[in-house]
């Protein structure tokens, strides 16, 4: 963690846990946390701080004054963006999203320009697009947390169908972060034993249907937000195996060029995460099955970068 820093731009739910997530962990030396609401992000930073210090952590959290604070970041994590609101629609929501995107990417453009970018704002596949049409930065410096988020969600159906296993599942899902996500069965096991071997074609159906609505479950019992723990913890692996170089390999969205068959889209496929971000691009063999929903997927995501498309770009 030696001279590591981590810039936080949103300090939201999901922006504060991520911050006493990686300052509890040690993760790195330094996080800075920047958000319009000034008052409230400092009092976030003081408040993170002090529970590093009871952890016996060497983190220290800073709150941002001005744009200067975000120099020498080695990673810029990026959670701003607003919730959809009543008569908002899709696409209201989505140039909404992308124009904050767009001013924040160029702050990180001209402060911190050799970081690598973590996006977590929704609809996330298309602000991963958004970010690297707006900045310019390679495909390999612009990652979307999402595949890592889907596939806690699905470890924890197929433990809750299981009952058993706990700490021994690995699951994977691939496609856009939404209703079109592509759970993986034959590439998710327990303890080494893919699940198709240790349950029913039913329950296996019934925990891709629960995973592909995960996120709006908890949204709709919690009716004024969405799920904040989850998203930080996986984001925080992600942050993890990009600082320690650990090379380990999570499902992400990020800029396909050939990959799967796709040109200039984004999609979440595995990669392995390094120092330079996006080391490698997995490519599995998908059953015929799974590739005509990882294409219905990709559409679904289409349909929103042609309105950026139209838009801004």
């Amino acid at each position: 963690m030696i001279n590591k820093k981590v810039t936080i731009i949103g300090a939201g739910n999901v922006g504060s846990t991520l911050a006493y997530t990686l300052a509890s962990k040690a993760i790195c030396s330094t996080i800075i946390l920047k958000d319009i609401r000034e008052n409230i992000v400092e009092a976030m930073s003081l408040d993170i701080s002090q529970s590093a210090n009871a952890a016996k952590s060497h983190t220290i959290v800073k709150a941002a004054k001005t744009s200067k604070d975000l120099e020498g970041s080695d990673i810029v994590v990026i959670t701003a963006g607003v919730p959809r609101k009543p008569g908002m629609s899709r696409n209201d929501l989505l140039l909404t999203n992308a124009k904050i995107m767009e001013s924040v990417i160029l702050e990180v453009k001209e402060n911190s320009p050799d970081a690598i970018v973590i996006v977590v704002s929704n609809p996330l596949d298309a602000m991963v697009y958004s970010a690297l049409k707006s900045s310019g930065f390679k495909k390999e410096k612009v990652i979307g947390m999402a595949g890592v988020l889907d596939s806690a969600r699905m470890s924890h159906f197929i433990l809750d169908k299981l009952g058993y296993g706990a700490g021994q599942i690995e699951a994977l899902v691939m496609g856009g972060h939404g209703d079109d996500m592509v759970p993986l069965p034959n590439h998710s096991t327990v303890a080494g034993i893919c699940i198709d071997n240790i349950l029913i074609k039913k329950d296996i159906d019934d925990i891709v249907t629960k995973t592909r609505n995960g996120g709006l479950q908890i949204v709709k019992l919690l009716e004024t937000g969405s799920a904040y723990y989850a998203p930080a913890h996986a984001t925080s692996l992600m942050v993890e195996s990009i600082l320690n170089n650990e090379k380990k390999i999570y499902p992400c969205s990020v800029l396909l060029e050939g990959e799967y068959g796709y040109e200039n889209i984004v999609g979440g496929v595995p990669v392995m995460l390094g120092s330079n971000g996006i080391e490698k691009i997995i490519e599995l063999d998908l059953t015929d099955e799974q590739k005509v929903l990882f294409e219905k997927s990709i559409n679904s995501v289409k349909e929103l970068t042609e309105v950026l498309e139209n838009n801004f770009f």
